[in-house]
């Protein structure tokens, strides 16, 4: 596995551009998801009280996380698309101002949160009398430390995905695994500090991959990279990133926002239900890594393509994507949605009978249904490689507010599913916004956007 040069991924076998690209990130993804299962394989062992706290908050911690992420995403278009145009100086321009914004935004978010847990907690439906409680708002005070070094990472990643090195991310991100691997048994087991292990845990495993992150940013050897001491604040890049990065934050946190409501209803049906909701998500996002893959892999590509001014490109590579990962998606998820496999899959993280029944089911509809994802993320990923992010936090934001909560509105009170409502509302409104995406594809509007960025020289 190597770095992919500028040079193949605008004129290079796309095939191999794409599996090359995507499978770090596929593999960097599993790395992050193993930190939650990681908490969750632990928290499961010590009871169902600590396991559902951690399901509780965590859409709140995911909430703060996509309201920053814009900031990132808009690093990783518009590098992309300067890179593609052979603006390197104006990539490492903006690389210096994103990267400031990203370091502000964390520290606010992080202070605020902080202060504000016991208040989320209440909000959210704890009972401040009983134990649950208590883990939640510890668990969500300490965990938010991670912010400034989770965002630091973050920028590494989109600086050098952009640049078409996903391995580097990849490794960083193993160190931090292999920390959160030996801390979380080490502070949560032995040291009995439950949830509040898990969460210094996470920190620690953060850190020290920020510090390194911060360090190799700064080494010139790469196209891209910082220079603070010249950092200049330019009003057109500055615009440049809202254009991009506010579209795809709002996405994110509002979407977030709906699952803090969306999992108050869960909690309706008890903390078994929680903890059921949180274990199925866990598997299901294993089980969506190479569609979060391709689709990275797929911005990367139609951003340089983009910025090249080569669309023909960028549809091709849209069109191999999307076969590629929806074909894998429809087998791999049928065989995962068996209830011999899927309920064998939930008994890691837990033993609770009951919490196991939920969760396999959960996961068996998650799995078969699959596939759906691979068209999302792949026109996703289309979409936000032209800089154009509004298109998916439109469709996203609809597919929670509209078609998630319709849906769970309907199962609840007109078909009377109970939990289940919860299942196949999550299923049914995945499906409509992939569909909803790829009709946009194909009709083509996409062709009557104007670019996000102004080169210093004509691109075709």
């Amino acid at each position: 596995m190597k770095k992919v040069s500028r040079e193949e991924i605008l004129n290079g076998n796309l095939i191999k551009t794409l599996l090359i690209l995507s499978v770090p990130v596929i593999i960097n993804s599993f790395i992050q998801t193993m930190y939650n299962l990681t908490d969750t394989y632990w928290l499961g062992k010590l009871g169902t009280d600590q396991l559902a706290a951690i399901n509780l908050v965590t859409p709140m911690q995911n909430l703060i996380i996509n309201l920053g992420s814009g900031i990132t995403v808009a690093g990783s278009v518009l590098i992309s698309q300067y890179l593609g145009a052979k603006e390197d100086e104006g990539a490492r321009s903006m690389a210096n101002q994103i990267f400031a914004c990203a370091v502000m935004f964390s520290i606010v978010f992080m202070t605020v949160c902080s202060l504000a847990a016991p208040i989320i907690v209440r909000w959210l439906g704890a009972d401040p009398d009983e134990d649950l409680y208590r883990y939640a708002k510890i668990y969500l005070q300490l965990v938010m430390l991670d912010m400034p070094f989770l965002f630091t990472i973050n920028m590494y990643t989109s600086i050098h995905q952009a640049e078409g090195d996903t391995l580097s991310p990849m490794l960083l991100n193993l160190l931090g695994i292999c920390i959160n691997l030996v801390a979380d048994p080490l502070l949560m087991v032995h040291f009995k500090f439950g949830a509040a292990g898990a969460a210094i845990a996470t920190v620690a495993a953060k850190a020290v991959p920020a510090v390194v992150a911060f360090i190799r940013l700064h080494d010139r050897k790469h196209i891209v990279y910082l220079n603070l001491r010249k950092l200049k604040f330019e009003k057109e890049k500055l615009k440049q990133i809202v254009t991009v990065g506010v579209p795809s934050a709002i996405g994110g946190s509002v979407q977030q926002l709906g699952f803090l409501i969306l999992s108050k209803s869960v909690f309706a049906y008890g903390k078994d239900a929680m903890a059921a909701y949180g274990v199925g998500n866990k598997v299901n996002g294993i089980i969506s890594l190479p569609s979060t893959g391709i689709g990275s892999a797929i911005a990367i590509v139609v951003g340089q393509n983009y910025g090249a001014g080569q669309m023909k490109r960028a549809q091709k590579a849209f069109r191999f994507a999307c076969i590629m990962i929806v074909g894998f998606l429809a087998v791999g998820g049928f065989i995962l949605s068996r209830p011999a496999i899927s309920g064998s899959i939930v008994r890691i993280f837990s033993d609770d009978d009951k919490v196991i029944g939920m969760a396999a089911d959960y996961l068996s509809i998650l799995a078969l249904w699959c596939f759906s994802n691979g068209v999302h993320d792949t026109a996703n990923g289309f979409f936000k490689g032209m800089g154009k992010t509004t298109v998916p936090m439109a469709v996203d934001v609809s597919r929670l507010w509209i078609f998630r909560f319709g849906t769970l509105y309907f199962c609840e009170y007109v078909l009377h599913l109970g939990v289940r409502s919860i299942w196949y509302a999550v299923v049914v409104s995945n499906g409509i916004a992939a569909l909803i995406l790829f009709v946009l594809y194909l009709s083509g509007v996409w062709k009557k956007w104007k670019r996000s960025i102004k080169y210093s020289k004509k691109v075709s």
